[in-house]
């Protein structure tokens, strides 16, 4: 019988030369977004009254959906949801404001918070076109938050977290020791 024992040295990520971490970091880069990270954005879309169908990131970014219920209720779950420095927040803000506007504009001058019966067909129409903008507006918003999610996965901060946060360990040359 033969006992062969080979002892192999390993060093955690900040030990390892420059050039093992740089090849460390291309190894993982594929990695920390290798799993389906848009879930979140979804789920928090959805916890707003807004269903994500797709999307797309870089030359052709873009994000499609539409309003679970409606787009004064989303707008309205955005303003208590999102806080007040968020892109979603900010375009909610204004949707509901041109919105307020519009129910003022067709209220008849009576009760400005009531649209006048005499004019719900003009509003309709006017208010059908803003919350196809507001709709647009908010999905841009999305693309821009999966688009800045994504940069944040693939980054060299977030691939250096994961492998601190992980306790890896590396051979010399950057090969992950298992």
């Amino acid at each position: 019988m033969r006992v062969d024992v080979k002892k192999t040295k390993v060093y955690p990520f900040a030990e390892l030369s420059d050039d093992a971490k740089e090849k460390v970091l291309e190894s993982f880069a594929e990695t920390t977004a290798d799993y389906e990270w848009w879930d979140s954005e979804y789920e928090d879309a959805k916890n707003v009254l807004l269903k994500l169908t797709e999307f797309d990131l870089d030359r052709n970014r873009h994000c499609k959906g539409e309003f679970i219920e409606n787009a004064k209720d989303t707008a309205q779950k955005i303003i208590e949801d999102h806080g007040d420095m968020c892109g979603t927040f900010q375009t909610a803000k204004g949707y509901l404001e041109d919105r307020r506007k519009l129910v003022e504009k067709y209220s008849g001058g009576i009760n400005t918070q009531i649209v006048a019966e005499d004019n719900e067909y003009e509003f309709d129409n006017d208010c059908e076109e803003l919350d196809a903008d507001f709709l647009r507006s908010i999905l841009e918003d999305y693309s821009i938050m999966l688009q800045k999610q994504y940069e944040y996965l693939t980054s060299e901060e977030a691939i250096v977290e994961t492998i601190e946060a992980n306790e890896y360990e590396f051979t010399e040359d950057g090969k992950l020791y298992s």
